[in-house]
């Protein structure tokens, strides 16, 4: 009788044992569940957003070569349409997957440098589960490698924190020298205006910008990059990201329009601004706009409030540095070539709106009236107009460096 008892203690204590190992034992977790992928933006700015199931915890790194936000996740199911995942804006590639037993990984690969602005996990409000929300935006080289030496001095991954509350200091600017980026407008299937005699806009763009190029390089005082040194087609925010990832102090878009009536002629310099300053310069703003799609290419304001930080982001500053070059550019125009009544005028120039560099655009005559389209075809008058804008140049870089911009 006394051993039973014994027995019957010591299967009750590997019952209690097993259960304890049981209780303790870590269960795995269900994955999550990944959904609903959109990217709305442009070549500048772009916002990422994914929905999940669960709240995740992400966390994020950069990655050179090429340039790559890099978002680690818990173990996820990705159910996302391959149609929200095509290239677009500043995003060549999403890619996805299981990385380990327990966790997954996004990789976004850019079509170059950028800063990351924010990666949030957010609630919905009217459905169930969570969003995350990442921001990039077009950067140069120098800021990409600021960011990676924060993240090296970090943990190597990011979770999504305020960028106040990241430890490390960003690495020193290296000097350099005063950059000028040279857009000649259109090109590839976009052609632009046509002159009286068939003489194509973007012909005379790039054999201008050519020129100026030349001219500048003269004095061997500054960077100089162009958007485009062959015929081939850019869209308008393309031209805005080269300029800032060459972290431009000045960007000067070259082009020479049409207009109905035949008699007017001269050079014109455009500042952006959200109201023309006259009905033709609106016209002319929008026609300017519409080049995308005329490439086949439409553009729409996918995201109302990327396309309202767009607009907030022309700071007042670099507004003023825009129109300061424009007075001494019609100033040196003014001198050497025939300028129209009020040749300072200003419209929203999709091209002009680079948030951090100051930009104009250059109408160096108008391909309807036939006088000038002989001048623009003339590679001594261009050689007197790229004479002036480059002493522009030159006054308003000196202007600029003394005053520390």
């Amino acid at each position: 009788m006394r051993r039973n008892v014994v027995r019957i203690g010591s299967s009750f204590l590997f019952l209690v044992l097993g259960l304890f190992v049981f209780l303790s034992s870590p269960v795995s977790a269900a994955p999550l569940e990944a959904h609903d992928y959109k990217m709305a933006g442009d070549a500048v700015h772009m916002r990422i957003v994914m929905n999940f199931d669960q709240e995740p915890e992400p966390k994020w790194f950069l990655l050179r070569g090429p340039h790559r936000l890099v978002i680690d996740l818990p173990e996820t199911k990705f159910k996302l349409d391959s149609k929200e995942l095509k290239a677009r804006g500043l995003i060549q590639n999403v890619r996805f997957g299981k990385l380990e037993e327990g966790a997954s990984r996004l990789i976004l690969t850019a079509k170059g440098p950028f800063t990351v602005e924010k990666i949030d996990v957010l609630q919905n409000e009217d459905t169930p589960g969570y969003r995350l929300v990442a921001d990039i935006t077009a950067a140069s080289d120098r800021q990409f490698e600021e960011a990676l030496a924060i993240q090296s001095q970090t943990t190597g991954s990011t979770e999504t924190t305020a960028k106040a509350d990241r430890i490390g200091q960003p690495a020193a600017r290296t000097a350099k020298k005063f950059t000028v980026v040279i857009d000649p407008g259109h090109g590839g299937i976009d052609s632009g205006a046509e002159g009286v005699s068939g003489t194509q806009e973007k012909s005379i763009t790039l054999a201008f910008a050519l020129e100026l190029r030349a001219k500048l390089a003269e004095s061997g005082k500054y960077d100089i990059y162009m958007t485009r040194d062959k015929d081939e087609f850019l869209r308008l925010d393309e031209r805005v990201r080269i300029a800032r990832q060459h972290e431009a102090d000045l960007f000067i878009s070259i082009h020479a329009d049409t207009i109905r009536l035949k008699g007017i002629r001269g050079a014109t310099v455009y500042t952006v601004s959200d109201k023309a300053s006259d009905a033709e310069s609106q016209a002319l703003a929008d026609r300017e706009n519409l080049s995308d799609q005329l490439a086949g290419i439409e553009i729409k304001d996918e995201n109302q409030e990327v396309a309202d930080i767009l607009i907030e982001l022309i700071k007042r500053e670099t507004h003023g540095f825009s129109m300061k070059f424009a007075k001494s550019l019609v100033g040196e125009l003014g001198n050497s070539v025939g300028l129209i009544n009020n040749p300072h005028r200003f419209a929203g120039f999709r091209v002009l709106k680079a948030p951090d560099v100051p930009s104009v655009l250059v109408e160096l005559g108008y391909l309807s009236n036939p006088k000038d389209e002989e001048q623009l075809r003339n590679p001594d008058w261009r050689g007197k107009a790229a004479e002036s804008i480059s002493n522009a140049v030159a006054s308003f870089a000196a202007a600029k460096t003394a005053a520390g911009g």
